[in-house]
Order: structure tokens, then sequence, then C-alpha cells
């Protein structure tokens, strides 16, 4: 009976309705993730040690940017669920230790799930928790030639599992096999753990970090012409996960810079080719709407040492231009290990990385404002250019206000400032909305009441 539907049920299928698009290639955008931001940046650091420990204040609240209470890694804004923190999620230590039965069809679904359950509603307390939410699982990969390397163990353990199953089967029928119940077994884990999240936390942008991947790394390569591209394998390999993306409520792909690729070129290609991936997998999905929330560092791979303002145009920029809903910034224990570093992370906040966010930021505002009614992102007209939303220096100022606690933008758009964001921008408007300017409304809202507000998708408070 109609009267026995569960609200949570209600806003899972307001969710639904809000994110249907015309058709799987509209081209309409997820609405922004947080305060009608375009583009926001989210701090995912678990940096409380500076304030608590060292007393030396980030004080991330005079920025654009987005952090948990007391900067950890699980809060209304961001959580991040590891391999150890969501399930019996199955793995092999590094000496080759199984855990939870090691290969996910030595697993127990039913049990994960119902862990799974547990964790999630002790962790996220609010039902109607909104905000960003990812799985970090790396131990394997659901498709079977992705796992080499260090994974290759899952690979060995499942023809193994075959082999002792039916010893009297030629190889190559034990490998088919083999391949057979791994990748069921892990698309098994990983899609019903989506839609279990979905069901517990309806509102929350559920996702895998490192979905999509690319795998464009060629430019460790000195004799190969680095074009960034994904080699055209992966993104048919990409397409045999169409059901990862289906079930997923965000992407965010890594673009990480390893130092090598300190304010090159190669840094571009390598960035602006892993969010195309992102953005192509999402046009494919059930509504072709799914945010894109890249995960970025703010320092080299493998390093302390900070990103150039070069590479932050690279990494936060291009993100931006894209027409991204924002960026994550992913930091670990090595930020607040010492009175030192927390000092040379809030200098670095301070001179470099802050200001930079309230540039992109403004600039997304003005822009989606001035072309897109407020109503949709601004997008490169051509992605292969160079442009960049940015605030022009001779018509903008970001200063310090005088007591301290916040940062001011100073200026207005001039005639030539509009005139060279039309130029390089166009619109891609939020799901909802149509026509070159974002000003109209679509039929699928005709029939809804309060239209941005159905589904909540402000998704944060």
């Amino acid at each position: 009976m109609l009267s026995e539907i569960s609200s949570g049920k209600v806003m899972i299928f307001l969710a639904f309705l809000m994110g249907l698009s015309l058709s799987p290639c509209s081209a309409c955008l997820a609405r922004p993730v947080h305060l009608n931001l375009p583009f926001v940046t989210i701090w995912n650091a678990p940096t409380q040690h500076c304030q608590d420990r060292y007393q030396v204040d980030l004080d991330l609240r005079v920025f654009d940017i987005v952090r948990n209470k007391n900067q950890s890694f699980i809060g209304k804004e961001v959580t991040i669920f590891y391999n150890t923190d969501l399930g019996f999620y199955p793995y092999y230590t590094e000496n080759g230790t199984a855990v939870n039965g090691g290969i996910p069809q030595n697993a127990s679904l039913k049990d994960h799930l119902s862990k799974a359950k547990e964790n999630i509603e002790a962790a996220i307390l609010n039902s109607d928790f909104q905000g960003v939410a990812v799985i970090d699982w790396e131990n394997w990969r659901p498709l079977w030639v992705r796992n080499w390397d260090k994974m290759k163990i899952y690979i060995d353990k499942s023809i193994e599992l075959v082999k002792d199953q039916h010893p009297d089967w030629p190889l190559d029928l034990v490998t088919w096999e083999a391949k057979h119940e791994f990748e069921q077994a892990g698309r098994d884990f990983m899609e019903e753990t989506l839609k279990l999240t979905k069901r517990l936390r309806p509102m929350g942008l559920w996702g895998f970090y490192g979905f999509p991947n690319c795998y464009n790394f060629e430019y460790k390569n000195a004799s190969v012409n680095y074009t960034g591209e994904c080699p055209k394998i992966t993104m048919q390999r990409n397409d045999e996960l169409q059901w990862l993306w289906n079930q997923s409520r965000a992407l965010y792909p890594q673009i990480y810079l390893e130092k090598e690729l300190k304010m090159s070129d190669n840094a571009l290609k390598f960035v602006r080719h892993r969010v195309q991936e992102a953005f192509r997998v999402a046009q494919q999905t059930v509504n072709g709407s799914l945010p894109i929330l890249p995960y970025a560092r703010i320092v080299y791979a493998f390093t302390m040492d900070f990103l150039a303002e070069e590479d932050l145009v690279h990494t936060i920029g291009e993100s931006a231009a894209r027409g991204a809903s924002g960026i994550i910034l992913w930091g670990n224990k090595d930020y607040s290990e010492s009175q030192e570093s927390c000092l040379a992370v809030k200098g670095y906040i301070d001179r470099t990385l802050g200001q930079y966010i309230i540039n992109v930021t403004k600039s997304t505002v003005l822009c989606s404002h001035v072309l897109c009614s407020g109503n949709g992102r601004c997008v490169r007209k051509e992605h292969v250019s160079r442009a960049y939303l940015h605030l022009n220096p001779m018509s903008f100022r970001i200063k310090k206000d005088p007591d301290g606690l916040d940062y001011i933008l100073q200026g207005e758009l001039a005639k030539e400032d509009i005139a060279k964001m039309a130029d390089d921008f166009r619109c891609q408007c939020y799901c909802g909305w149509e026509g070159t300017d974002c000003k109209v409304k679509t039929s699928l809202y005709s029939v809804l009441k309060d239209p941005p507000n159905v589904g909540s998708y402000d998704f944060f408070p």
C-alpha cells in the first residue's frame, strides 16, 4: 500500500527521477554538489593533528574548500571507506595471507553486505547524508586482465581454485572458468555494495576511487611521442564496466602528478585525457549526468614537494574548464606528522593554493551566471584548447579583509571579459534546463512542483 512506502524509498525514487535525462546522450550535467557552486574544491586529508598537537590552524574556512569537522576522513561532507572499513572485503595481504577468503569467489557476499550495512550506519549517522562517499578498494580490479604485478595473485588463486575443483580439465578451460568466476564474483561485490549504499544513504554521491582509469602512463617511455590519450583497449575495457558506471552516483578518477611531470605539457595531457575518459563513460550511463570529481594532490606523488602553480592549472584548472563538479584534494598523514609539515602545508595554502582556488571558484560562478543564467556550467568549446576559467587580473583583485577571517574579491567583469568567456566557453545545462543560455526548463520538470529541490540536488546542507 502507498501508506506503507518508507520515506527512504520515496527519496530514492525522487533521486532517480531527478537524475533522469531524456536520453543517455542528452548532455545535461549533474547539478552543483555544494551551495550552487558550479565547481567546488574538497579537502580530504586527515590534518586535524595540525591543530590538536601543534596549534597550527590551517583554517580552511577562509577558502572555498569543503572539509569535514576536524579535517578527518569521515564526516558529513566527505566519507571514504578503505578495504578494512566496509564489510568483509576479500583480499590478500602483502605476505600472501588471505583475508575474508582472499578472492571474491571465496567470500560470502551475504555476510559482506550485512557487515557493510553496520559499517555505513555507524559511520554515517544521518540517513539524509548528501555528501561525497568514496569506496577505496585497490587490492584487485574487477576485470581479470587488469590484475598484474602484485595483483597477479588473484589470477593465480582463481586458477588454483578451479584446478582443485576440476583436476581433469585442460589449462585453457580452467583459465576460462577461473576468469568467469572471478569477474562475476568481483562484479557482485562491487555492484551489490553500491546498491546497498544507495538504499541506506540514497542522496550520497557514492562511487569507487580511481574509476575510470585511463592507463596513460606512456610519458615514462622517453621514446614515445606522448599524447596523453587513453589507449583504445583501455576505453574498450572501461566499456565492459558499464554496470559499474550505471550503479555509481559519481565518478572519482585519479589525476595525481608524479615529479617527472612537473610544469610540463605532459602533465596537462595526462590530466586532460583522464578527466575526458570520466566524462565519456558518464555520458553512456542511464542518466548521462554523473558528477565528476577527480582526485588530486597538492604535492607531487611520493613526495612532500608542493605543486607549482602551473600544475594547479593543469589539475584544478583543467578539471574546472572541462565541466567537472569539483575536485577532491587528498592527502595522507604526512601532512600533519610534525609542526614543520603542518606549517609547510599552511604556508602553501595561504600563499598559493587558497588564492588559486578562490580564483577558479569565483570565475566558474561568474561564467555560470553570465553565460548560463546560473543553471549550467561553462565548458570549453574546444577540448584541446588552453582556455581556463580564471579571473582577469586587470579586472579583479583578491585581498584579505581587515579582520583576516576571509578573502574579498574586488572588481567586476568588463565587456572584454564577457566576450572572451563567450568565445572560449559554452553552456552545458544542469539537468532540468536547456537552451544556449540554460533559461528554459525542460518538460521533465513540468510534473514537479519545486524542481530544483526535489530529491535534494544541493548535496550539502
